[in-house]
């Protein structure tokens, strides 16, 4: 299969929906299109499981409470992956929600941190993802820390990072570092280095990102871009073309 058999969005939703696995219950945040349309093919390749919680979504959210029952459920262990980004992600796994610069006197202002240290504490499988590959986003250490990476040995901490994924390759994490797991179709190591600001580890020979099937890519068209429009109308319209009969691949 060829690199243009695919959109990048559908190869970046398989990566993550492997990453899941075989667990109980995914949960997505705010603006995530990407995330959710892993999850949601997670679900649809094991038959219902796992649960899948897209937070703006009626269909696809038993939550009542908003964000407080989500962070309920991720305090009781009901939550076994969930996903976050950054403005800045450095080689710890160490996340900036806040500012570059000087915190009194900011260069760029990001969203703010949110719940997301108290979420990387307790949900056992958390997965990076930054579309945005670059020595700006992917940083030697971060200008503000929102969320730790990793914590001190007498800091009982069940959650974490496990991988990054990015636009350019897979990130899996371990004893505190990355190793660079896959580069994507069209890219190579040397390009995910020079655009890569922290230090990593790699194997000697890095394999290639598989690219989906044409069996994910139908599942993915037909089944899940349906259900991913009810949240996220202009995504699916511009990836899957949901709603814009003209569109042609």
């Amino acid at each position: 299969m060829t690199a243009k058999a695919f959109r990048d969005e559908e190869l970046l939703a398989d990566v993550i929906a492997r990453l899941i696995g075989d667990v109980r219950h995914v949960a997505v945040g705010n603006e995530s299109p990407i995330p959710a349309t892993a999850a949601l093919l997670a679900r649809e390749r094991g038959r219902d499981r796992p649960c899948v919680s897209l937070l703006q979504s009626r269909k696809h959210n038993f939550f009542t409470d908003g964000a407080r029952e989500l962070f309920d459920c991720a305090g009781q262990g009901r939550i076994d992956v969930f996903f976050l980004s950054g403005g800045q992600i450095d080689g710890q796994g160490n996340v900036n929600l806040v500012n570059t610069g000087d915190y009194e006197h900011p260069n760029v202002r990001f969203p703010g941190s949110f719940g997301s240290a108290y979420l990387y504490y307790v949900v056992p499988k958390v997965i990076l993802f930054r579309t945005e590959h670059s020595r700006r986003t992917l940083v030697p250490k971060v200008d503000f820390i929102s969320a730790p990476g990793a914590s001190r040995e007498n800091v009982y901490r069940p959650g974490g990072p496990i991988a990054l994924v990015t636009s350019r390759c897979l990130f899996t994490f371990a004893g505190g570092r990355f190793v660079l797991t896959s580069v994507h179709p069209g890219h190579t190591v040397e390009e995910v280095t020079q655009n890569t600001g922290f230090d990593f580890d790699r194997p000697r020979h890095v394999p290639d990102t598989p690219a989906p099937s044409p069996q994910t890519l139908a599942l993915m068209r037909e089944v899940v871009a349906p259900q991913l429009a009810e949240v996220y109308p202009q995504f699916a319209a511009r990836v899957f073309g949901i709603g814009t009969p003209a569109f042609s691949r």
